[in-house]
Formats: structure tokens, sequence, C-alpha cells
């Protein structure tokens, strides 16, 4: 796929996950959240394609996977830990029903009629367990390493420099997020290192771009908050 393509879906990306926060300032915070777990599942399903970024190779769930980062932070922002880890949890449980949901639908016999298109619905939803396992354990971490760094950062800088700590959390979680995913799914299996670093700085590049869409939809937030209001610079 061409990089200025690319470039496009990340902007329409940020787009919508923006508008679930500003919808979420007006009509309650569970669009946020059920935006985390939509992109979770997401993320799931598309990572079973490999794909080329540049000079990188990457799951081609990297980037819904990355905008989960961003909602959090923006949930955090807004609403505060716990909320933001209402979110993380929920994205998790979503994960683990549609893993044990697949697993039984990939198993269920087919109709006669139907086989042909049953085969290539296994070669996409058949996670296996090793993968799944990574996928549990890298999410975990890595989201309430997130809500916990966004908070540190918001009270050591007294709330000021939003950018700092939504880069500061989502580049060190994103890459506790690579490490661990990478090392637990293909560690034996293929060289761990170049995975890490092309999957981390995708990653790196995507949470550098969400900066100016959470300053604008915190901005946007706050004009339709009925709180008022705040500095962020």
């Amino acid at each position: 796929m061409d990089l200025t393509i690319i470039f496009f879906w990340i902007l329409a990306t940020f787009f919508i996950g923006s508008l679930a926060g500003i919808v979420g300032e007006k009509r309650g915070v569970v669009y946020p959240v059920a935006m985390v777990s939509a992109l979770v599942i997401m993320a799931n399903v598309f990572a079973n394609k490999i794909v080329q970024v540049g000079p990188f190779v990457v799951p081609a769930g990297v980037l819904v996977f990355s905008m989960t980062f961003y909602i959090t932070d923006l949930i955090s922002e807004k609403w505060g830990k716990r909320y933001a880890k209402e979110a993380v949890w929920g994205g998790f449980l979503s994960s683990v029903t549609m893993v044990v949901s697949s697993y039984f639908v990939v198993h269920w016999q087919s109709a006669p009629f139907a086989t042909e298109m049953a085969d290539m619905f296994s070669q996409v939803f058949a996670l296996t367990p090793r993968i799944a396992f990574a996928s549990f354990v890298a999410y975990l971490v890595s989201q309430n390493h997130d809500v916990w760094a966004f908070h540190y950062w918001k009270k050591l800088t007294k709330g000021k420099h939003l950018w700092l700590r939504n880069n500061a959390s989502t580049i060190v979680s994103q890459f506790l997020d690579s490490v661990i995913f990478i090392t637990i799914a293909f560690y034996g299996i293929m060289p761990i290192w170049p995975l890490i670093v092309g999957q981390w700085a995708v990653k790196v590049i995507i949470a550098l771009v969400d900066t100016p869409f959470m300053y604008v939809t915190i901005w946007i937030m706050d004009k339709v908050s009925t709180k008022g209001k705040r500095k962020l610079i």
C-alpha cells in the first residue's frame, strides 16, 4: 500500500477516535470506552496479516491498536484514571471473549456447501494459543502502564505540558507492548529484535502524530463542556 494512503488512513482513524471523545464529552464516557473495545477486537483480527510499512514489517493491526493508547489518554485527561482503567479492562474482556468465541466457531463443523469459505475463515481467526497469550499479557502490561505513566507525568508537571505526558506514557508503553508480544509470540521461531524495532518505530511515529490531535480534541471537548477551558501548554 502506498505510504500516502497509509497516512490518510492514520488521519481518518485519529479523526474517528477524536470524535468518540468529543461525543463522549456530551453523551458520556461510554463512547470512548466502547471505542477502545472495538479497536482491540479489530487489532486482533488485523494482526493476522503481516504488512510492510517503508523498511519495517509489522502486523496490519498496529494502527488501530496504537489508537487504543490515544483514546485511553483522552479518557485519562478528561475523566481520570478510574475510567481509563475501566476502558483497559473492557478492552481486555472484549479480546478474551473474541479469542474464546473464535476458537469454538473455527472448530464448528461447516455446512457441506460452505467448506471453502470455512477454511478461509479459519485461516483468519485461528490464533495459536501462544500468540493469544502473548497478546493478553502485552495488552495488560502496556495499557496499565500507559494509564499509570500518564497520571505520573501529569502530577509531576502539575497538569501542564499535555504533549509530554501524552508522548512519554505512550512511547514507553508501546515499547513494553512490542517487547512482550514479540518475545512471547515469536522467540525461538524467528529473530525477535528486528520485529521489535520495526513495530516500535511505527508505533512511535503514530504516537507523535497523535499529539496535535490530542490538543485539538481536548480543546473542542473543553468548548462543549460545561466545565470551561483549561490551559494545556
